[in-house]
């Protein structure tokens, strides 16, 4: 029989206390952020985490006397000001219920059971986001191409987000590269015997991901942290092995890794049924919605007609042809126009202004407005001439206009037009 490290039959006092807290925060925590995964659970956590829409603007006002009311929740970013007050909440939750915990339940021997299965839980929370963020990044859904518009942007006026993006969305290789580690650690993950190589990749992986929302201002660092913490706490277990064989080159026994069984074999059958259940709709639901999101937004969308950069050559209103000088704050210098029916105009000062831009390929219209004012909107007719040269007619307001312009060839631009090489005399750094 091979030689295990077996689960410790007493726990010291600080290792009791230490999983009575880390128990607690880390099921609140996953309350408050679920992955989202089963249909509906989205929708059920919504109406569940309300009453703390109400809670935690109420605690900050009343008990911690902020000065700015809560009104932001958890939307695109999940570092907002009431996801930190929600952290600082479940820590002092945690926090005190551990001690009346401790005391109430001083004489426990261990609590061997209870953090197999907090293992189960942190290993399928771990697992199904890195399956979500490793899918993602597979069929280059999370980081587009350089649009139009980003490849236009200079760095200087470039958000540390957007740069990190820009970045990511260039290679679709290293979106492979990131994506395939992500989801060879979350199918490590769900199994037993891979647990530790799953944990060692997660950390790594997910701390790559809190550096680049730290490095990069990405409003994800709260999630990726609480990754970054249980993969740290999947291999707390295997710590002194992890040193015996990494740092002194010490013999490191297999880890005890069976199962808590239950005596009846039908309950544990229908576990391993429900396991390999959710492991095939993980997979089937995250490569198929990737797919079919791809096709509508990512860089397998189909692209506008008249998706590109466009050098204004004339600019003519109510006859009058304006000359590009760069004090004209209404002249157009260049037309972007983006995916998902919207565009940028570039005025001659450089200054910009974004539109919802609507075509007709049929009718041969272009209409051009703004959010802010909707009822003022260009109407133009279009033609074209050749490949790259296009004219609008039309007006805006009283206003007759006529542009022509012509279309930029993106592949001009350095990042897109480098490619890749073997050999390089020398550095190629532009």
């Amino acid at each position: 029989m091979t030689e295990t490290t077996a689960a410790p039959l007493y726990w010291s006092a600080l290792q009791k206390i230490a999983l009575r807290f880390f128990l607690l925060l880390f099921i609140l925590y996953i309350f408050f952020n679920p992955n989202g995964v089963l249909p509906y659970t989205d929708v059920i956590a919504e109406y569940l985490i309300q009453p703390f829409h109400i809670i935690i603007p109420w605690l900050s006002k009343n008990l911690l006397n902020m000065a700015q009311p809560i009104t932001t929740f958890t939307n695109g970013s999940g570092d907002t000001t009431y996801d930190y007050l929600v952290i600082l909440l479940i820590v002092t939750v945690s926090a005190i219920v551990a001690v009346i915990w401790s005391v109430l339940d001083r004489k426990a021997r261990n609590y061997n059971k209870l953090f197999y299965w907090l293992c189960v839980i942190l290993r399928y929370y771990i697992g199904i986001t890195m399956l979500s963020y490793g899918f993602v990044k597979i069929i280059k859904l999370q980081f587009p191409s350089p649009t139009p518009g980003r490849l236009l942007q200079s760095f200087g006026n470039a958000s540390p987000m957007g740069l990190a993006w820009t970045y990511m969305g260039y290679s679709t290789g290293f979106n492979y590269f990131t994506g395939i580690a992500e989801v060879s650690c979350g199918l490590f993950l769900f199994f037993r015997k891979t647990t530790t190589l799953g944990a060692v990749l997660g950390l790594v992986v997910a701390g790559n991901i809190m550096a680049i929302n730290y490095c990069f201002d990405v409003p994800v660092k709260l999630l990726s942290t609480t990754l970054v913490l249980m993969a740290l706490f999947l291999l707390a277990k295997d710590a002194h092995r992890l040193v015996n064989f990494f740092f002194l080159n010490k013999t490191a026994l297999p880890s005890e890794i069976e199962p808590h069984r239950f005596r009846r074999k039908w309950k544990n059958i229908t576990i391993a049924a429900i396991k390999y259940v959710l492991l095939t709709y993980l997979l089937i639901s995250n490569i198929g919605g990737d797919i079919k999101a791809a096709t509508q937004y990512g860089d397998a969308a189909v692209k506008p007609h008249f998706y590109g950069i466009y050098d204004i050559q004339s600019y003519v209103v109510n006859k009058d042809t304006i000359a590009p000088l760069t004090t004209n704050t209404e002249r157009w210098r260049k037309l972007v126009v983006g995916s998902s029916g919207y565009a940028t105009v570039k005025k001659m000062n450089d200054s910009t202004q974004n539109y919802t831009f609507r075509e007709d390929t049929k009718a041969h219209t272009i209409v051009m407005f703004t959010d802010a004012d909707t009822s003022a909107k260009y109407h133009f007719i279009y033609s074209e001439h050749g490949k790259d040269s296009l004219m609008l007619k039309g007006k805006l307001g009283l206003d007759s206009i006529k542009i022509s312009m012509k279309k930029f060839d993106m592949k001009n631009f350095k990042l897109i037009n480098r490619g890749f090489h073997w050999v390089n005399e020398f550095p190629y750094n532009k």
